[in-house]
């Protein structure tokens, strides 16, 4: 054995000096171990006709062993011992071990005796060495060996496989996804790869272990159960297992390589001859088009016209910009072409590339070199030429330009200069004109450069000999004559304009004062015409007397007003007199006012004719006024007496009611008395309603001779009359009630007192102050302010007026109480709710219960009344409205007919609803 296969074999099989330490620890891998490594022996030892059964029992006598070394190596072997003892066993099985030595295998700790003995730890290592050595040892990918070339081909071989990632030989083939990787690789007509799961190892297992032992005659040397159920299945019957699959395939893949090879020669060999076809026609392309360009460089002949050249530069253009771009590009291709032929003929070791003659990558940068120089030189003598002819070019159309300019500019000049439009013109037209005029002259002045410029130009061109002189020469004589036109007809327009603008300027100052003086006169009298004819309200005797006053003080102004009429009319005659003098043709009327001397005529004839009529309608005016003062004075004169009288009424009847003196029929009979002698005063009331009724016709609004209105007096009476039929109707309901409830008199007036003692403004009610006054009663210092007393009391005063006559006020208890006196909830207790509350507190009176008890007596004790029973107790009417109200009652010991009274008397009182 040579020193690399030496080395390179130690240096594998170092690991396995670990082999007694490490080796079998775990039960799970002795038995994948004990089956893989069984079926690959038995894989070799079938070609010998034979196999193993047991392998530490079947290996004992060193006979198979000898063979399946023989089978596996294709050598011959020592001729085995065939005695049935120990020492002939020891013999054949170390014959066996020095061969595998032999093989530069280093065996660790095995001896002839432990296989012998049939120590299954010590026949599972020499077994996996000679799988090492004759298996996985000469195994090579990319200068790796071994157990890293076979990992590394495996990992090459599923790449494609996404759910598949080998790296290593115990976990990564669990699934057994990538056993049928492999195979699906080589063969994958025999495995549908798309339907396994990964979730499902089982299934995947036992299909690659079926399918290799089917198809690839590789024996099942794993169980799927086995490598599912253990956490890290055995490295070596997983790599033992594995190198079966290489084996397998390696015919194929040495196949593939050489194939792979040859056509990377031939491809190789292919591409450097198209490399140099293509640069032999491409060379041969670009001299001819260097051939051809060259003469078409060199044609100096110069063109007549700037068109001409300037074409010929155009082409050229062409040229530099889309004709040689793309053979410089092919110059620069040939030279890689050839620089990458060169490289690759010498990397694959051939012979470099001789071009055909002439075609030398020197002889195209020399005809290049010429190309480039005739170009430089040709793109020089267009220029010059241009230059030459745009000189000429330049000048002439910069002189047809200016005289294009300054022709546009002239259209037109001579017809404005000798307009006569001044004539018509307004005063600030001729202004506008004169600065116009202005503008033009320095307009014309700014000119006079431009056609000293378009004589130069012409000179120039002569000078030079332009072929179309006598054009530009005759086109400049007429610019120099209209030239000189224009400026005679311009001082003469001047003139003309000042001339004008002097007469109008005087008269526009006759008509600024005109103007100046006829607005305001015009105001004054459409102001006066306006004051005459307006209509006027007054409604007093001192409001027509200022009128008055102001009319005279008008009147006397009217002499001053007619000087200033004529002194304005004076200033329009004047300025008559100028236009026919100086025969001025006016355009229009005066500028500053639309005010005539017609209109100012006859404005002034109107307010003249006005004056008389308003002095009659203001003396019609003052007579009716005098009229309705007398009515007024009459109206209050009798409002100021009837007025007071009502507000005495009305105070008086207040006391009536308040105080207590004598008895409730005493104070009846005083009321009726007031009543009559109010009912009494009813004329004198209509007859204040007759005067008012004549001071509306005479559409008077205000009144200084009173304060009162018709309306405040009806309203006052309105409210007497209310006011003592109410309190005639309180005393009478008074008087039933005390006698209704068997009330004496002194406690009507124990009542009354109560009241108006809290009921300091004697309104009936009690405000915040009159509840502090009964707080104080209580013993609280709380000051007291004066009040009126309007016969009512707040909820706050009825509740301190009961707590001061001996009612224990709890919120509950008051809030029944109000609910009583007050069921509207309006806030306030009148007199006669608490009079009602105070008898029925104070009084025997009937309740509820004692009408449910009256109705029981009538019923003869029952709970129910019949109807019967109720005609024939009570009288008819009443009999008939308790029918109609009492509900059927509804109790255990009802009979048909049977009436409610229970719930009938609860709702009399207001204790339930009828």
């Amino acid at each position: 054995m040579d020193h690399y296969d030496s080395q390179q074999t130690n240096d594998y099989m170092q690991p396995e000096e670990d082999w007694d330490r490490d080796l079998l620890l775990d039960p799970a891998w002795e038995k994948q171990q004990r089956k893989t490594f069984t079926a690959w022996c038995n894989s070799h030892l079938r070609k010998a006709g034979t196999q193993i059964e047991n392998i530490e029992e079947d290996f004992r006598d060193g006979l198979k062993l000898m063979l399946l070394l023989e089978v596996i190596s294709g050598e011959r072997l020592a001729k085995p011992e065939r005695g049935k003892m120990r020492v002939h066993k020891i013999s054949n099985v170390n014959k066996a071990l020095d061969f595998i030595a032999s093989k530069g295998v280093k065996l660790v700790s095995i001896g002839a005796e432990e296989i012998v003995d049939g120590n299954v730890k010590m026949t599972l290592g020499m077994i996996w060495t000679i799988i090492l050595r004759f298996a996985i040892q000469d195994i090579s990918v990319e200068e790796t060996s071994a157990k890293e070339g076979l990992l590394l081909w495996c990992q090459r071989k599923t790449a494609p496989y996404k759910n598949v990632n080998i790296q290593n030989f115990h976990i990564s083939w669990k699934d057994g996804l990538g056993f049928c990787a492999l195979i699906h690789r080589h063969r994958p007509e025999l495995i549908d790869y798309g339907k396994l799961r990964k979730d499902d190892p089982l299934t995947n297992l036992n299909t690659a272990f079926d399918v290799a032992e089917k198809y690839l005659d590789i024996p099942k040397m794993l169980d799927a159960e086995d490598i599912v159920g253990t956490a890290r299945p055995d490295e070596k019957a997983i790599m033992t297992y594995v190198s079966s699959f290489y084996h397998a395939f390696s015919g194929a893949q040495k196949a593939e390589t050489a194939a792979n090879r040859i056509c990377k020669v031939l491809a190789v060999n292919q591409e450097n001859e198209q490399l140099m076809e293509d640069y032999e026609k491409l060379a041969s392309d670009l001299l001819e088009w260097i051939r051809r360009t060259i003469p078409w460089l060199e044609n100096r002949v110069p063109e007549n016209t700037m068109h001409a050249m300037q074409q010929k530069l155009e082409d050229f253009r062409d040229y530099r910009r889309l004709h040689k771009p793309p053979k410089v590009q092919e110059k620069c291709q040939l030279e890689i072409n050839f620089n990458t032929l060169q490289t690759k003929l010498r990397l694959s070791n051939r012979p470099a590339f001789m071009p055909s003659e002439g075609r030398m990558v020197s002889d195209i940068n020399n005809a290049w070199g010429c190309l480039e120089q005739v170009e430089k030189g040709y793109e020089e003598w267009l220029l010059n030429e241009i230059r030459r002819l745009e000189r000429l070019d330049h000048l002439a159309e910069k002189f047809r330009q200016k005289a294009s300019i300054h022709e546009a500019w002239t259209d037109g000049k001579e017809a404005m200069l000798r307009q006569k439009d001044y004539e018509t013109a307004t005063l600030s037209e001729i202004k506008a004109l004169l600065k116009k005029h202005e503008a033009f002259e320095s307009d014309l002045a700014a000119h006079q450069d431009r056609v000293e410029q378009i004589a130069a130009i012409a000179q120039e061109l002569n000078e030079l000999d332009y072929y179309d002189s006598p054009s530009v020469n005759a086109r400049c004589q007429k610019i120099c004559d209209q030239w000189d036109n224009l400026g005679a007809l311009t001082q003469k327009r001047r003139e003309a304009l000042e001339r004008t603008e002097k007469l109008l300027e005087t008269i526009d100052q006759l008509y600024l004062e005109y103007a100046k003086r006829a607005a305001p006169f015009n105001n004054w009298m459409e102001g006066a015409m306006e004051d005459l004819q307006d209509t006027f309200i007054v409604h007093t005797i001192e409001e027509i007397q200022g009128l008055t006053t102001a009319h005279e003080q008008f009147k006397a102004t009217l002499p001053d007003a007619d000087k200033e009429r004529l002194a304005i009319l004076g200033i329009h005659n004047e300025v008559s007199k100028i236009v026919q003098t100086y025969h001025v043709n006016m355009a229009g009327t005066n500028p500053y006012t639309t005010i005539t001397p017609q209109e100012i005529n006859g404005k002034w004839d109107h307010v003249r004719q006005l004056v008389p009529r308003r002095d009659q309608a203001l003396t019609e005016e003052h007579a009716r006024q005098q009229h309705n003062e007398r009515l007024r004075k009459q109206f209050g004169a009798q409002a100021n007496v009837i007025g007071p009288w009502i507000q005495t009424k009305m105070e008086e009847i207040g006391r009536i009611s308040i105080e207590m003196h004598g008895t409730l029929e005493d104070q009846l009979s005083h009321l009726r008395q007031y009543e009559k002698s109010i009912v009494n005063y009813k004329p004198k009331i209509d007859q204040l309603e007759g005067d008012h009724q004549l001071i509306q016709e005479a559409l008077i609004f205000d009144n200084k001779h009173t304060n009162y209105t018709m309306e405040h007096i009806r309203v006052g009476w309105e409210q007497l009359l209310t006011t003592i039929a109410r309190t005639i109707n309180e005393v009478e309901n008074q008087i039933l009630t005390r006698d209704a409830k068997g009330i004496s008199q002194e406690q009507m007036n124990e009542f009354r007192a109560s009241f108006n003692h809290f009921d300091r403004d004697h309104s009936g009610t009690l405000g915040p102050e009159e509840f502090k006054a009964c707080l104080i009663s209580l013993g609280y210092d709380i000051g007291n302010d004066p009040q009126k007393k309007t016969g009512m009391m707040d909820t706050d005063d009825f509740r301190a007026c009961l707590i001061s006559m001996g009612y224990n006020m709890g919120e509950a208890e008051f809030a029944r109480i109000m609910s009583i006196v007050d069921p509207n909830r309006l806030g306030v207790v009148t007199f006669q709710a608490f009079i009602d509350f105070m008898s029925r507190e104070t009084a025997d009176t009937d309740t509820a219960d004692q009408v449910m008890a009256s109705f029981k007596i009538l019923a003869g004790d029952k709970n129910y009344i019949t109807m019967e029973e109720l005609r024939r107790e009570l009288p008819p009417d009443q009999a008939e409205y308790c029918i109609a109200r009492m509900a059927p009652y509804t109790g255990p010991d009802s009979v048909p007919g049977a009436l409610d009274y229970m719930s009938f008397s609860t709702a009399l009182y207001g204790e339930s609803d009828l």
